[in-house]
């Protein structure tokens, strides 16, 4: 490995960089997307990313010959260390071209990272939180990918499988949901029954109510509780909420947000379901993921004139008491209704646990396939 070198992003220049490689090493790929530009360096940046309060992280960019051929971030989340009693470095934002020298050269930097801070396993790839993009892709590769989720070339596991020392730490699953022309008859006798019988209902709200009167931060109070169990799982803060809030998901039709209330807890909201168009299709107009000069008018269309026909499923939380009510038949007897008035022809579930089968039970009524694996791995140090 002798002409491989890996060097430490230090400038904001060579963070551009860092985050430009991705585009670069897929710009000929037909499946996948640019990642937005400001939200990388917003994730990736101290003092813009609340996550750094609990985190840190070094990036590395590998060079072969003097040219840039691959890329990798060491990040320590110390909240999910202690709340999971884990003594773990993680590895991020990893891509590389298809030479093992330069990934295993990419992997040992992260690995020397950890060491020389006295962890004692390295997991990934994870993201700072799980906010973030995780996992690496392991089937699939004919898809179009997500925003929301990572996507690699197929040559990626190869190279995990090479290194040696590694095993599965866990496996997200991401399913393709048919939306159908008439909302299913069971969904629908469930909700009615449900609503009737416990007196929940679905319910829409006003951007004022989602900023100002607090069921934003509600909708992740009962996210840190629905998730509280998951793998690596971090509380979120009331920072990364405003963040998250301020950033995301104010921006979204609220159409496509349904809440449930308890009719008998003065409307209490017990649940809810977030989706968004899919930008997929519109992030591959712009230019390495800039929304300036046009990029913005892609992202747009697809926003507010939902000029696509794949619809983002991106988070449900529902209180554990009210979840073997049958409340989340509320959320899709209504979110269904809403996909077929825009045109909506598939529902992208994002990343989901292959172990979470109440989850991936829900989807039994409905027309649906898994169209990508993600697995992120753990070895000794």
């Amino acid at each position: 490995m002798a002409n491989i070198e890996i060097k430490t992003v230090k400038s904001k220049k060579e963070l551009k960089e860092f985050i430009k490689f991705h585009s670069d090493l897929y710009m000929d790929s037909p499946t996948d997307i640019p990642h937005l530009e400001m939200d990388e360096i917003g994730t990736l940046t101290k003092g813009k990313n609340p996550a750094f309060k609990f985190c840190e992280s070094e990036y590395y960019l590998a060079y072969k010959d003097g040219k840039l051929v691959g890329r990798i971030a060491a990040i320590v989340n110390k909240r999910a260390n202690e709340q999971w009693n884990l003594n773990s470095v993680r590895f991020g934002w990893f891509d590389f071209i298809d030479d093992i020298e330069v990934s295993t050269a990419l992997i040992n930097k992260v690995k020397e990272y950890g060491r020389a801070r006295g962890f004692d396993s390295i997991i990934g790839p994870l993201g700072f939180t799980d906010m973030d993009r995780e996992g690496l892709q392991v089937s699939g590769f004919d898809y179009l990918a997500s925003m929301h989720s990572n996507h690699n070339y197929a040559y990626y596991p190869e190279h995990m499988e090479k290194m040696g020392g590694w095993e599965k730490d866990n496996d997200w699953v991401q399913l393709e949901i048919k939306v159908p022309e008439t909302v299913p008859e069971k969904f629908g006798k469930i909700a009615a029954m449900v609503e009737k019988r416990y007196n929940l209902r679905a319910r829409k709200m006003t951007r004022k109510e989602l900023i100002e009167d607090g069921y934003g931060k509600k909708f992740f109070d009962i996210l840190n509780i629905c998730y509280s169990h998951l793998y690596n799982y971090s509380q979120l803060d009331d920072e990364q909420i405003d963040d998250i809030l301020k950033n995301y998901i104010s921006l979204a039709d609220l159409n496509l947000i349904t809440m449930v209330v308890d009719g008998n807890k003065n409307d209490e909201l017990v649940g809810f379901g977030i989706s968004f168009p899919s930008f997929s299709e519109a992030l591959k107009k712009t230019k390495n993921g800039k929304l300036f000069p046009f990029g913005w008018w892609h992202l747009l269309k697809a926003l507010k004139f939902h000029n696509t026909k794949t619809v983002d499923l991106l988070l449900c939380g529902v209180l554990p008491e009210y979840r073997s009510k049958g409340a989340n038949s509320i959320i899709f007897n209504d979110l269904i209704q809403w996909y077929q008035k825009y045109g909506f022809e598939q529902a992208l579930a994002l990343p989901m646990m292959e172990t979470n089968e109440g989850v991936l039970g829900q989807w039994q009524y409905l027309d649906s396939r898994e169209v990508m694996r993600l697995r992120s791995y753990k070895a000794k140090l």
